[in-house]
């Protein structure tokens, strides 16, 4: 029976038009709204990026028909393959501010149980894209019932000819960055949110497989190595003295100072200062900040250079373990998955060899960000996460609807494994904490009224749900000065030496904007702000009272910087990164220079370029190349890395 010239049409036309569907409905689930400022303001002007999407499914439909010649089931798989990545964007996004990357698909099964744990649920675009999906596939049916069953052969070049399109357009287009520029997709180094609100999920998502490789710095060899090392060892022979004046290490004799204290990191949840509003309009009805702002009095402090703002707190953790900066490695990448897969210089994997036991505390499970994995390669003996937990109280169920562990409790497991440590031995502690209360999303029902900070007053222009977003996020706060109260009481009454650093991760949107920050005048409404990203950071220990305001750093100097201020001794590399804080710039992350003012640029002067080019040239010996470092700086017996010349 012939085939009408209007269904031979149709026949034709209908994978076009189906995929061109399936492309819109991602793009409705992972955004939340498709209104007509999206098409505007991200699809318009960047249209090369979803004709290539538009083309990925469209060349995926045609070579499951080839193979299958079923019509509805490669319409279905093409809607999956459209709209599955599109709805975990949506959800890791709200998890964590940052989208689905594909060195996500390592963790598929410790993400549906953060999912869970978060209580996260079917959006109305996720059930009308179902719907739609399903109309299609059975429309298909109906258009394709009847058609003529190919031979073997024209199935074959069918086949071939699919497949080949779909591999040119893999790997001849979206995995060569010249030919993606070439249609307008920019490489976004420091925020693969914004790159994926540009460029969409789909091209987004295939253009960073390009990120898995690490290129190595031009000129690396042997002799660069130590040549750059070489000058830091004779800079040291000519310093004036530490670099902090008023510090335990500039006003204690030397042979006086404490060689080998107890070590406490705890890495906070979103925490920043907020009653730093106060000065911008707004009102809380208690002190949030009490404790921090008395240690501020006997303590080291300034604020931590973040690289994450939204997300990523695994890559700030990484920074201030180890002194490498996450800006040198490919964009979106994570460390701890992607990078940390054997034994590396690190601060647990230094204060080991020198004789220091080690533990990491993290109120969340041990397989989130491959933690469980990374931690025993930077070093930590123990590893004590959610799953060992028993006891603690949790909080803001709203959202997560098991909770999450609060930071008193947090408190308390820090001192417990502490006392666990001191007890089963006489060797000093490195103990690193990670805690979980604050993190985002904000909402007023994570607290009951009666437990909330309240905002007594704001500038006007603010919503409501935003005034409510940051009295929850300002009871985090609050919770976390606590925190931080009763370890510097229970530590002060402890008779070794002791130093704690205390800092916060990263910024977030509170409400899911920025009208906090813009509508008081905090800050500006892009997430590359500057002020976005310096966290507040306390350095307090139990034998020093001096105040030291050592200005901002970046997140990979923490733990030079707190060795220098207490005279503790450093490894050649940490050596190298305070020289540079001390002449070059205070921070160098995604694209910002500090420079030693405070002022920041995006255009660094050749000489903090040659100091960034050097940290990349130790950094890349260390992670990815031959350690020639190492034997330097006496601690090439760190198993795992490749020490031969």
């Amino acid at each position: 029976m012939k085939t009408s010239k209007p269904l031979l049409t149709l026949r034709m036309l209908f994978p076009v038009a189906a995929s061109f569907i399936v492309l819109l409905l991602g793009e409705w689930i992972a955004r939340g709204s498709l209104t007509a400022d999206a098409f505007i303001s991200f699809i318009f002007p960047h249209f090369g990026a979803y004709l290539l999407a538009w083309l990925l499914l469209f060349l995926v439909w045609e070579l499951l028909d080839w193979v299958l010649r079923i019509p509805p089931l490669a319409t279905l798989g093409m809607a999956v393959l459209g709209c599955a990545p599109c709805a975990v964007n949506f959800y890791t996004m709200q998890l964590r501010g940052e989208p689905f990357l594909p060195w996500d698909l390592m963790q598929v099964s410790e993400a549906a149980g953060v999912a869970s744990a978060a209580g996260l649920k079917l959006q109305t675009s996720m059930v009308v894209s179902i719907v739609l999906v399903l109309v299609l596939t059975v429309a298909s049916f109906f258009i394709y019932h009847g058609r003529l069953r190919q031979r073997w052969l024209p199935r074959l070049a069918g086949t071939g000819a699919s497949a080949a399109a779909l591999c040119l357009l893999v790997f001849g287009v979206y995995l060569q960055p010249a030919v993606t520029q070439v249609l307008g997709i920019t490489p976004d180094a420091w925020m693969q949110d914004r790159y994926y609100r540009y460029y969409g999920v789909l091209t987004g998502f295939m253009t960073n497989l390009t990120n898995l490789e690490i290129d190595k710095p031009e000129d690396y060899s042997e002799q660069a190595v130590d040549d750059i090392l070489d000058n830091v060892a004779e800079s040291e022979k000519f310093s004036t003295g530490p670099m902090y004046a008023g510090s335990y290490a500039a006003t204690t004799p030397k042979e006086e100072q404490a060689k080998q204290p107890t070590i406490i990191y705890v890495m906070d949840e979103s925490y920043w200062d907020v009653s730093e509003l106060e000065q911008y309009g707004i009102t809380f009805d208690t002190d949030v900040s009490q404790n921090l702002h008395a240690l501020q009095q006997t303590s080291a402090y300034g604020r931590a250079y973040s690289p994450s703002f939204g997300g990523g707190t695994c890559d700030v953790e990484f920074e201030a373990l180890t002194g490498y900066s996450v800006s040198f490695l490919p964009s979106g990448s994570k460390p701890y998955q992607q990078h940390v897969t054997k034994p590396m210089f690190a601060m647990p994997n230094y204060l080991k060899l020198k004789g220091y036991q080690t533990a990491a505390v993290h109120c969340f499970w041990a397989k989130y960000w491959s933690r469980d994995k990374a931690y025993p390669n930077l070093g930590f003996s123990d590893f004590i996460s959610l799953e060992d937990m028993h006891g603690v109280t949790k909080v803001r169920k709203h959202y997560w609807t098991s909770g999450l562990v609060t930071d008193d409790s947090m408190a308390d497991q820090i001192i417990q494994q502490y006392e666990k440590m001191s007890t089963s031995s006489d060797k000093p502690i490195f103990l690193h904490a990670v805690t979980m209360q604050n993190h985002t999303n904000y909402n007023r029902d994570n607290y009951p009224d009666d437990e909330r900070v309240h905002v007594v007053s704001h500038p006007a222009g603010l919503k409501s749900s935003t005034v409510g977003a940051l009295e929850d996020f300002a009871t985090g706060i609050r919770d976390a000065d606590a925190m931080l109260g009763k370890l510097t009481e229970y530590f002060s009454q402890v008779d070794e030496p002791v130093i704690l650093v205390f800092w916060g991760d990263h910024y977030n949107p509170i409400d899911s904007n920025y009208d906090v920050y813009t509508t008081t005048g905090y800050a500006s409404g892009s997430s590359t702000d500057p002020r976005l990203h310096q966290t507040t950071l306390l350095m307090w220990s139990n034998y020093s009272q001096q105040p030291v305001d050592f200005g901002t750093i970046a997140a990979y100097d923490i733990s030079p910087v707190m060795m220098e201020l207490f005279g503790l001794e450093q490894p050649l590399y940490f050596q190298f990164l305070n020289r540079q804080l001390r002449v070059a710039s205070r921070s160098c992350t995604r694209g910002t220079t500090m420079n030693l003012d405070g002022t920041t640029t995006q255009q660094p002067t050749e000489f903090q370029q040659r100091w960034t080019n050097e940290h990349w040239m130790l950094q890349y010996d260390l992670m990815f190349g031959k350690g020639y470092a190492l034997n330097r700086m006496g601690v090439a017996g760190l198993s795992g890395m490749n020490t031969d010349k």
